[in-house]
């Protein structure tokens, strides 16, 4: 009789964890978007420190990229949500961009694929290294669209030069998945204890 009495206790702790998760999720309030604006504002200060350090290895990460990956993993907001936090960070990236303007056609998609990737793989149930491929798909997204829009429009180059890139996109996507993946676990813990 314990052991059944012990099963349905678990069973109902949790449900009531699964309900807490539904209800703090999805939803954009006041302390989301702080989390979103310190994430953002902590990618920043990255991209000018250690990004630009790492500049010199011809691959960097995108720590604007990785900030909203994190916190489209960690709010599981909707797809209008996660346009929106798109287009906060694509307005950060504008200040240090070399083509202005090209972050938002770049990110608002990419973000529209994390936010689509994350809320299907979380009904489906959770891998472990969805913050890596949700993330490294992201940034190949983004920088797929950014290096081809550059190379072509604003460059006026030929639509194979594109492929110079790839190495260039798809290391950083491999470090922005490192990045996500390693934050992950730890951010979710202080996101939870504040829900």
């Amino acid at each position: 009789m314990s052991k059944d009495a012990n099963a349905i206790s678990a069973a109902q702790n949790t449900a009531v964890r699964e309900i807490k998760d539904a209800d703090v999720h999805g939803k954009l309030d006041v302390s989301s978007l702080v989390l979103v604006a310190i994430l953002l504002a902590a990618a920043f200060i990255l991209n000018a420190t250690v990004g630009n350090a790492l500049a010199i290895t011809g691959i960097k990460p995108e720590f604007c990229i990785a900030a909203y990956c994190l916190a489209i993993l960690l709010i599981r907001p909707r797809l209008p949500q996660a346009v929106l936090i798109g287009i906060l960070a694509a307005t950060v990236i504008q200040i240090t961009t070399s083509i202005p303007g090209l972050e938002y056609v770049a990110d608002i998609p990419a973000s529209a694929v994390m936010c689509l990737i994350v809320t299907q793989l979380f009904h489906a149930g959770k891998p472990v290294y969805l913050p890596f491929a949700a993330t490294f798909l992201t940034t190949v997204v983004s920088g797929l669209i950014f290096a081809t829009i550059a190379t072509t429009v604003v460059l006026g180059g030929a639509l194979g030069s594109v492929v110079v890139m790839f190495p260039i996109v798809f290391g950083t996507a491999l470090a922005n998945g490192i990045v996500v993946q390693a934050l992950y676990p730890a951010l979710k813990k202080v996101h939870r204890t504040r829900a």
